[in-house]
């Protein structure tokens, strides 16, 4: 236990991993605040536009079938070598989940509580921003827990085109051959993902506690 410590330890130490989590972490929240907002808008302005919805969800589902690492590339000569084509790439990738269930979310809210809403006086704008979209949080929560597993995943392969976090230390890994630091970054990567989407979990949870009964 004392070796396998050891080694954890001079493997963080010598693939700088502190300062790489924190690069991983910075992409993969960036990534997802905007996938999340773009999302959202995109769900409520093709809840508002029915008839565009087909459509903007197919073209949407067009991104989602190109390989993740060649939509980095396709970036490239955009953004340039970093952080850019890899946090672009996570928000194209992640955009899909959160405005399909912010539409699924809205579409499915029972006619009932808009008339008890108009009723009251409130406007359509009002009725959607006080009504509707509370109601389809649990829904969104949703969709905004499948584009963090999405972030996560794009912005792990932002190594291969020289944006830092985890990613640099498991290329360097595959190019060097060096077992311990394939193993321990790849390891801690998953843990990553696991303890944020455990997060995500709760939060959905209790969304759904909140507003899953009506």
């Amino acid at each position: 236990m004392t070796i396998v410590l050891q080694t954890v330890i001079d493997v963080w130490d010598k693939n700088l991993m502190t300062l790489r989590t924190i690069e991983h972490l910075q992409m993969f929240s960036i990534a997802l605040v905007l996938s999340t907002v773009i999302g959202v808008i995109i769900g409520i302005f093709i809840y508002s536009r029915q008839r565009t919805a087909n459509t903007v969800l197919n073209i949407l589902n067009i991104v989602e079938t190109i390989p993740d690492l060649a939509l980095i590339v396709i970036l490239l000569p955009i953004l340039r070598l970093g952080a850019g084509p890899t946090i672009a790439a996570s928000v194209l990738y992640s955009i899909l989940p959160v405005a399909r269930n912010t539409y699924t979310g809205l579409k499915g809210v029972d006619e009932q509580y808009t008339y008890v809403a108009r009723a009251i006086g409130l406007s359509q704008v009002e009725t959607l921003w006080k009504v509707k979209i509370p109601m389809s949080l649990p829904l969104i929560a949703g969709g905004i827990r499948i584009a963090l597993v999405f972030c996560m995943g794009v912005v792990t392969l932002g190594g291969l085109v020289a944006a830092g976090g985890l990613g640099t230390v498991l290329q360097n890994g595959i190019q060097l051959y060096e077992k311990d630091a394939i193993l321990v970054a790849g390891l801690w990567t998953g843990l990553l993902a696991v303890i944020l989407d455990s997060f995500a979990g709760i939060v959905e949870k209790k969304l759904h506690e909140r507003y899953g009964k009506w």
